[in-house]
């Protein structure tokens, strides 16, 4: 009517998803392959998890009507006719693929969602005949996938949907994306590209000589293949030669790039219509998959009440003895819980109560504990509650007042069965609760068992929480913690907030569940052989690291605003040089304003480098390869690593100073490295800057902990490259460490023919790269890159390597062959590096097994021998009565707070317990510094 606006209906279009399986597959295991997903059972739930995950996203996300996913079925299929050595240059599929592929048809259908495939027929050529069969202008149609051949297919309701890598954002590309990524006219021209540039992942040659550039070129000047070859009269030189003497070849290799779109199928868009998951279907895979926090977020899931079960993963009897069912917790883990069992947990509270409780410990030969406090940060953390458990189902829990001196007057009742010698103490990163108990002044004395660091020898890429190994071993779910103060996060509460009856019920779990773990746990330790790596160097490590972390070390937050401010001036000087040498002031944190001086107003390349968006490529790596360009470049590499060691180290170290100490206290992780290292955190001590000289500055700020007192640093020469000489039994390589040679200048010698004294520092320096190279599996090329040489030159120096130390060829040989009968290697001490991998007949999956064979035992051996020194060191600190402190541990590296009056003592003491650590077939070498802070000493 006059004066009123119409109405417009508009109809949403409907979604249609049609996924690749094995391109989305292999992308979920590779993204994994450096740190990969083993379940308890030892299988790799890599490619399972990662499928698991990308579907799980869409169908939160994108929220699609209809949704398949599409397999290629084994076999050949027509293309193989038309050229046999189709995708006849691809790596074997890795064996774990392979296991994965049932696991995830079978998610699949615990999800409802459509599996399709047709003998003889590609997954693509699948998808494209159904999109383009359904696709209308009511339905869109997105083809997930990584796959650039899918862009032939795009049209107005057809397009093609690429995961984003390593949590980058998902592409989408219609039509116009389509058209600017190719440089071409329309989709259906992908073909004649891929024709005429070839495609190496299905071993499509290409025309020869033709790059993707001049194929963009050729098809947008003669538009498609056909019509190039009834021109080839007009192009000129090789590039002519190439498409004349290739005709048949390119008509093929187009043949093969086109997807059919004739797949004989019988599927029907309602075939296709998402509905809601299978409950217990899903419910029970995840179980079995372990994935416990996963199942929480698949949408439209309903949590089943409890249902019947068996026995556990491991063949364990129930956490409780025989039970008839389990319980679905929230996050869907088919589980026990405490509302299952019978329990007998109580709270102790009176004197009386105390002191029988007191009695009960002391007449035991083991129990477990576990405290309860305020704060993740053992330093700071008060204690709320403490318990106790030494027989399963029975646990005890004392509540501690909220007055810390009245508190440390509790505690100090129990002191004398925590310092009991003969009493072994039980519990699950023990580290931490002997940290809190510290404070109050309790040391904890006798023989320790973690059942973290337990697992961790066992399996030492699998996650080691408490919550973990009660669920694959017990079949149990304990209580969470996120139940009682909700999730980490600025609103979570404290343990203090909760009340005693619901905190003592989940503290008194813990240590029974701890308990109950610690029976198990040490046979496995004593079945796999590692019950004297843990006993003799895991646990006495403990109160080494405790006295450490306690103890904390000094910094000068002096010095450090001192140099920040020096730093500033830096920067600022670097600044005005930028914007002179870019003839304009501009933000240089800002990708784009930078990218637009560097690549257009600069020109420092022809080529600039594009994100995925189509942004200029600004990062410290990809810019640093136009250096010799223009020396802007140079300039911000330098500005940017200025603002880095300024925010990373100089001005956020002083924060991390703990007001009550007025010292930094890092935090050293036993469980986190597959090598056996140490690494820390709040600071990460391992990454304080050594290489360049201004970030070695931040060294000058870590001093002596103590008055009168000095910093010490000790540090192993060439650690690794001698227990490569001990476990290869090269004469050559002995003698070179026996007689005290440099052994890259020994090196160096042997393979060049010369005399020790005629060695160049460029050759010294070729020697000390194939040296610690070769440790680590480096292939020619990996080497040729690293030295900036030709690969045939780095061919010659590993052969003459190996020529020179043949014993060390044969034990690199002999460490795969161990590996590959056991599917372990192992250190000197026993420490094990699991390497399913070693097996495959994947060549990428497999090179990365083997150079772990020939790595773990070196690298592995060098962290147990340094952490043996560490016991021996602080045992005979305590048996003297030094008051000087070990403070810090990098790598192969010990730095201490020495009191002057000490200082001799410590040295022969810190000198000879490195040197003597374990006995090798070479001797181990032992620097020394001495000075007022951590830079003057190393």
């Amino acid at each position: 009517t006059k004066g009123r606006s119409p109405v417009i209906f508009v109809t949403q279009m409907k979604k249609l998803f049609l996924l690749d399986a094995y391109a989305l597959i292999f992308r979920s295991y590779y993204a994994f392959i450096k740190n990969p997903r083993i379940n308890s059972k030892g299988l790799n739930t890599s490619a399972i998890f990662g499928f698991a995950n990308t579907v799980i996203e869409l169908v939160r996300k994108e929220k699609p009507d209809f949704l398949a996913v599409c397999f290629d079925p084994s076999g050949p299929n027509f293309r193989h006719e038309l050229f046999p050595d189709y995708k006849a240059n691809r790596e074997a599929t890795p064996e774990d693929i392979k296991l994965s592929v049932p696991y995830i048809k079978a998610m699949l259908e615990a999800f409802r969602i459509p599996v399709l495939e047709v003998p003889g027929y590609e997954a693509d050529d699948l998808i494209g005949t159904l999109a383009k069969q359904l696709a209308n202008s009511d339905l869109q149609v997105f083809m997930m996938t990584p796959d650039k051949d899918y862009a032939q297919l795009v049209d107005q309701s057809i397009k093609m949907y690429k995961p984003g890598r390593s949590g980058g954002d998902i592409e989408i590309l219609g039509i116009d994306e389509v058209k600017q990524k190719f440089g071409i006219e329309h989709p259906i021209q992908v073909i004649d590209i891929l024709a005429l540039w070839g495609d190496s992942a299905d071993n499509i040659p290409g025309a020869p000589g033709v790059g993707e550039k001049t194929a963009q070129k050729l098809i947008e000047q003669y538009q498609n293949i056909e019509n190039l070859i009834d021109h080839t009269h007009e192009l000129k030189g090789k590039l002519k030669e190439s498409i004349e003497q290739n005709v048949e070849q390119i008509r093929l290799w187009k043949q093969l790039a086109t997807i059919d779109l004739n797949v004989p199928n019988q599927v029907n868009l309602e075939d296709l219509k998402r509905q809601n998951p299978a409950n217990n279907l899903v419910q029970s895979l995840f179980a079995e998959l372990e994935f416990r926090n996963l199942l929480g977020r698949v949408p439209d899931l309903e949590i089943n009440k409890p249902v019947a079960k068996s026995q556990s993963n491991y063949g364990q009897l129930d956490l409780f003895g025989s039970v008839e069912e389990e319980t679905t917790e929230s996050d869907g883990s088919l589980f026990t819980d405490i509302s299952q069992i019978e329990h007998h947990y109580k709270i102790i509270q009176t004197s009386e109560e105390i002191n029988q409780l007191i009695d009960q410990l002391a007449a035991q030969k083991s129990w477990c504990f576990d405290t309860e406090t305020t704060s993740v940060d053992a330093i700071n953390a008060e204690l709320v509650g403490l318990s106790f458990s030494w027989e399963k189902g029975n646990a005890f829990y004392i509540p501690f007042p909220t007055d810390f001196e009245k508190a440390s007057e509790l505690i100090k009742r129990f002191e004398s069965v925590f310092a009991h010698p003969r009493i072994e103490k039980i519990g699950q990163n023990l580290k931490y609760d002997m940290l809190v108990l510290k404070r109050y002044g309790i040391q904890i004395e006798g023989p320790l068992f973690d059942t973290m660091l337990a697992h961790y020898l066992i399996q030492p890429e699998q996650p080691h929480g408490m919550d973990h190994l009660s669920q694959i071993y017990l079949g149990y779910k304990p209580v969470s913690i996120d139940s009682l103060i909700g999730k980490k996060g600025k609103n979570q509460g404290s343990m203090r907030d909760v009340a005693i009856e619901t905190i003592a019920e989940y503290a008194a779990e813990d240590a029974d569940v701890t308990w109950q773990l610690s029976q198990i746990l040490r046979k496995e330790l004593k079945s796999n052989g590692l019950t004297n790596l843990f006993e003799e160097v895991e646990m006495p490590l403990i109160q080494v690291l405790v006295d450490i972390e306690f103890e904390g070390v000094k910094i000068d937050t002096t010095y450090l605003s001192e140099y920040s401010n020096q730093i500033a001036i830096e920067i600022a000087k670097l600044e005005t040089q930028i914007y002179e040498q870019a003839g304009e002031s501009f933000n240089i944190g800002s990708p784009k304003q930078l990218g637009l001086v560097l690549y257009e107003k600069l020109k420092i390349t022809n080529d600039p480098p594009l994100t995925k968006t189509k942004q200029y490529q600004t990062s410290e790596d990809v810019i640093a390869k136009f250096k010799h360009q223009h020396p802007i470049v140079e300039t911000i590499l330098t500005y940017r690593g200025y603002k880095k060691l300024q925010s990373t180290y100089v001005d956020a170290l002083p924060l991390l100073v703990n007001p009550r100490t007025g010292r930094v206290h890092t935090s050293f992780n036993q469980a986190v490295t597959s090598t056996g290292r140490l690494s820390s955190t709040n600071p990460n001590l391992q990454n304080i800057p050594i290489r360049e000289a201004e970030g070695r500055e931040v060294r000058k700020a870590f001093t002596a902990s103590q008055n009168d007192a000095v910093f010490l640093s000790a540090d192993y020469s060439q650690v690794e490259l001698r227990i490569m000489a001990h476990l290869a039994q090269d004469e050559n390589m002995i003698e070179a460490f026996r007689l005290g040679h440099d052994i890259h200048t020994a090196t160096a010698s042997k393979i060049f023919g010369k005399s020790l004294e005629q060695i160049s520092k460029s050759e010294r320096s070729q020697a000390k790269s194939a040296n610690f190279g070769i440790i680590y599996g480096i292939s020619a090329f990996g080497l040729a890159q690293n030295m900036n040489i030709s690969r045939s030159e780095a061919k010659q120096l590993i052969e003459g390597y190996f020529a020179t130390y043949p014993k060390v060829k044969a034990y690199m040989d002999r460490s795969i062959a161990i590996a590959r009968e056991k599917s372990y290697v192992s250190t000197i001490f026993g420490r094990q590096r699991q390497l399913a991998d070693i097996h495959s007949q994947n060549a990428i999956v497999r090179g990365i097994a083997e150079r772990n064979a020939i790595n773990a035992p070196i690298q592995g051996s060098a962290a147990d021998i340094i952490k043996m020194a560490m016991i021996n060191i602080h045992r005979a600190f305590k048996e003297r009565g030094l008051q000087s402190k070990m403070t810090i541990q990098v790598h192969d590296e010990l730095n201490f707070s020495v009191l002057k009056s000490e200082l001799e003592q410590v040295q022969s003491i810190v000198k000879y317990e490195m040197e003597h650590a374990v006995s090798l077939s070479v001797p181990l070498d032992v620097e020394i510094g001495i000075g007022q802070n951590w830079l003057e000493a190393h």
